[in-house]
This record gives structure tokens, sequence and C-alpha cells, in this order.
């Protein structure tokens, strides 16, 4: 199932246990606006080539629009749309005041030089800045983009609306970017983690851990987890898997991979999972048919939209430093962040026992319910 399919899935169940309107459900899941933008640039070479770049800005009745751009070969609206609707509802289950949005290009960043990348990237932000903005729709990095990449938006749209730090984040520090805003996704899954283990009682360091996937998010929740004396075990990313029931060494593992240079759970190999929790540090990576045969054998799946909230809501930190002209110690950073991942996590437990759900449906009905409340509120019927 697509991502879009699973996210409409678990919207349309979240609108049913809530028994929402079906007008507004039908309002809540249309994408307030949805961009395409042609971009056209000069290779290094000489020769012209043209991308096509997306903008889906989902909904707006908590504020402004959040969420990525990403830089992949395999970009299409479907995938924008799906993501730019998580974002919604991750925001809404965090309780910080953004909607939704997602953002890409389809485009093989690996094949193109840093100076194509650059103009690619302005050529994008000029088709597009008179629909974000500070108090409009904040992008930030994802798949394929980087702090350098949000650099190059903020510069560019700078020239047509002034000097505008607050229109992205995940920047460069030297350009107003947050401290602690690199590991934020990591360790907000590693607080989400903690937060999960206390209810039933244990805690990271009584346990053993597989990590699938070693980037940024992967790669920092092991540091934190090695860090709090649990003991990874095994971690495996597109390149291969290591193993080591006694312990892997995170520090030295971090070393090579730095020296030296996707997988998701479907209904085939649900089966073969012998974890007793799964944190879900990606977007999508179980599919709902997987989803019913791990709840079926006693799996604890904390959500998605809930477990890797923790780098949206540094990238609220940042867009509030920005905003203030004010930046945060690290340990500032970092505290709030523990406060509200525990947070959002007890309301989510809140919502499971109100409604006798799973935790997937505890943070959809968390997340759609304040979006509707916020819509209703603003009057969507005038």
């Amino acid at each position: 199932m697509n991502a879009l399919a699973a996210t409409s899935r678990n919207f349309r169940n979240a609108a049913r246990i809530l028994g929402l309107d079906s007008k507004l459900e039908r309002s809540l899941l249309i994408p307030f606006r949805e961009i395409k933008v042609e971009c056209t640039i000069p290779k290094d070479d000489g020769s012209l080539v043209s991308y096509v770049g997306f903008r889906v800005q989902h909904d707006n009745a908590r504020g402004p629009m959040k969420g990525g751009i990403r830089y992949h070969p395999e970009v299409d609206p479907d995938e924008v749309n799906a993501l730019a609707q998580l974002m919604t509802w991750k925001t809404a289950v965090a309780d910080i005041p953004y909607g939704g949005a997602k953002g890409g290009i389809g485009c093989s960043p690996k094949e193109l030089s840093n100076s194509e990348l650059e103009r690619l990237t302005r050529v994008f932000t000029q088709k597009i800045h008179d629909l974000i903005g500070i108090h409009t729709d904040i992008p930030a990095p994802d798949m394929g983009t980087n702090a350098q990449t949000m650099a190059w938006i903020l510069d560019e749209y700078s020239k047509f609306h002034g000097h505008s730090p607050a229109v992205v984040t995940g920047k460069p520090i030297d350009l107003g970017g947050s401290l602690g805003r690199e590991a934020a996704t990591g360790r907000g899954v590693v607080y989400a983690t903690e937060a999960l283990l206390a209810e039933h009682g244990q805690a990271i360091r009584d346990l053993t851990f597989v990590i699938q996937g070693f980037g940024n998010v992967g790669s920092w929740a092991a540091r934190l987890i090695h860090e709090r004396g649990g003991k990874v075990i095994a971690v495996s990313d597109i390149t291969g898997a290591v193993k080591n029931a006694d312990g892997i060494d995170i520090h030295k593992l971090l070393a090579h991979k730095d020296k030296t240079g996707s997988g998701v759970l479907k209904r085939e190999n649900a089966a073969d999972v012998k974890a007793k929790f799964i944190i879900e540090a990606a977007n999508h990576p179980t599919d709902p048919e997987a989803d019913e045969i791990l709840s079926k054998r006693g799996v604890t799946i904390l959500p998605d939209i809930y477990a890797n909230s923790g780098g949206v809501t540094v990238s609220y930190f940042e867009w509030v430093q920005n905003i203030q002209g004010f930046m945060w110690e690290e340990d500032k950073v970092n505290n709030e962040l523990r406060r509200y991942m525990i947070r959002a996590f007890h309301n989510i437990k809140g919502m499971c026992q109100t409604h006798n759900c799973n935790l997937r449906m505890g943070a959809f009905t968390l997340g759609v319910n304040r979006v509707a409340r916020a819509t209703t509120l603003r009057g969507w019927e005038a």
C-alpha cells in the first residue's frame, strides 16, 4: 500500500472513531494548495536541463504550514501529498502551531554538481517565493537536501522579501540555525522510547535494540541509546548489516561509517519480527497490513507521527528563536524537546484510553481532533 493510501486510511479510521461530520472529514483531507513548477537550469557543460518541482500545502488551520523539501528521482505528487498530510497530523500531535506541507524536486542529487544543485534550488525558490513565508509555509531539509540547501533558499527568498531567517529551518548555525537541530529527530526518538518504556516499567538500559537505517536519525538514536546503557545488537542500512549479540560499539561503528562512506515492514516479513516494541523513526515504515499482524502478536508500535516528531519540534524552536532574534543554549533546546515529547506521549495515551485504541490510532485521533477543532472554530463553512 502506498504512503498516500495508508495515510488516508489512518485518517479515515481516526475520523470514524471521532465521529467527524462527513463534510468536515472531506475538507480536512483535501490539500489547501498544490503547486507544480518547471525548473530549467544550465548544467556545468552549458546544456539546459528541466526538472519538475512540487510543493503541497495541506492545511493551515493551526498555523503556518511546515514540511521538508526532498531531492529524489522518485518524487511524485502522491508521495508529496501523503507526507504533507502526515505533517498536518504530526504537528498537531506535537502541539506546535503549524499545519502540514511537503515539497520536492524529481532529480538525482548525487548526479548534480554543487553549483548545479545551487542553481536548481535558487530557480525553485524563485518559482515559489510568493507562496512560502515566515507566517505562510516554512520549508526544511529532507531526503537529498541539507543545511546548505536551506541557506540557498534563505538567500534567494531574502532577495525578494528582505532578510528572513525564519523562512526555513534546519539552517547552518551561522545563519540562524538552532543548536541541537541535527540530533533532534534521533533524540526525539529516544525520548519517545523512554516515555513508552516507562509505561511498561522498563528503561533503555534493560533492553536490546536493533536499528534499521543508519542515516542521521538512526545513527543519533544508536549513539544516545548506547550512552544510556542500552545494548544495540544489530544495525542495518542500504549497504548491509552489522550484528553482535554482545552489543555493538556504536562509537567505533560511527567512526567506520564516517571513514568509508531502505527497508520497510510489509505483510511478507511482518511475521519474522521478534521485537516487543517497534519505534517508527522513519515516515510510513510499517504498512497497515503488517500493522495488523504485529498488533495481533502483541507487538507495541510507537507510530511515526509521534516517534519522529523531534525534528519538526526543534524546527519550531528554531523558528521561534529566529522571530525573537534570541538564540537558545543547546541544553534548553534538549530539555524543551524532552518536555514536548513526554507531554505528547501522555496525550496520546489519554486518547487510547478514551477510544480504546492502539497507539497509532491514539496519535491519529489526537492530531485529527486538534485540526478539526481549529478548523471548526475558524468557521470553515462560511
